[in-house]
């Protein structure tokens, strides 16, 4: 049973418009160890910091995934992305696995932990130091090793022409929109992370010219973007010699498309 201290935390935050406040309150009470914590926390969140910021975790795909201040949250949308590469492997027995601004590396330690019977060389790249930070404490009890650079400059060369599933889930907010996104986004989590240029897809083609070269026979790049964005992503695919595919989830909301380099 909800206390009266309890029924006020969850007051505060539906007062500040927190939508699922009597979760959150719940999440800010088990990880605050006093009062003052607690309160502390509440105020914060209250202010608009993230949740996630403030627990030191957000769920994905049932996982709690490491993440603090300054990393981008991984969003639900984005499990489109291991969908499809999960499916990709098949029947494999090994895959190396790239994630590619990478973030907190909630998409690597997805696509790893849920594989079963396959092992995975998993490689993981962020261009932010707090980023590379929090995706080490996910990806390296996993085995997965974490490079700080700029795509796939950070990445080892002895990985070129390697790649078996390569996930990239670049910024693709035009940069225009950024003003209209949730001030939880816009006002804290870093703009490189989310601006992807005039049409968004700036990020997006720097990925795509460069895959061929890194992407093993039959390896795939999987990329989220916008409904809008689609048709002109997967036309540039094309044009850097990928075979394009286009992937939609209802359940998500959320549409991304899907490069793959030809066996010969």
């Amino acid at each position: 049973m909800m206390s009266t201290d309890d029924a006020a935390v969850v007051a505060r935050l539906r007062a500040a418009g927190c939508v699922f406040a009597e979760d959150e309150a719940r999440l800010l009470i088990e990880a605050a160890a006093t009062g003052a914590e607690l309160e502390s926390l509440v105020a914060q969140r209250v202010s608009g910091t993230p949740l996630e910021y403030l627990v030191g975790w957000a769920e994905f795909r049932k996982l709690r995934v490491a993440v603090a201040p300054g990393v981008f949250v991984p969003r639900r949308r984005t499990a489109l992305l291991v969908d499809e590469a999960v499916a990709a492997v098949t029947g494999r027995t090994e895959v190396v696995a790239v994630d590619l601004c990478c973030g907190s590396g909630a998409l690597g330690m997805a696509f790893t932990t849920e594989l079963e019977g396959i092992r995975v060389e998993l490689v993981a790249s962020d261009i932010e130091p707090a980023a590379v930070d929090c995706a080490r404490r996910n990806l390296e009890p996993l085995g997965g090793r974490v490079y700080q650079g700029d795509l796939f400059a950070a990445l080892p060369r002895e990985l070129a022409g390697r790649i078996d599933i390569l996930l990239a889930n670049v910024p693709y907010v035009p940069t225009a929109a950024i003003a209209d996104m949730p001030p939880e986004a816009r006002d804290y989590e870093p703009r490189i992370t989310l601006d992807g240029g005039d049409d968004g897809l700036a990020v997006f083609r720097r990925v795509a010219a460069a895959a061929p070269d890194w992407l093993a026979p039959g390896g795939k790049v999987f990329v989220e973007a916008g409904a809008a964005q689609v048709e002109s992503a997967a036309a540039y695919l094309e044009r850097c010699g990928l075979t394009a595919r286009v992937a939609e989830s209802d359940e998500y909301y959320a549409t991304a498309v899907i490069g793959t380099r030809p066996n010969q």
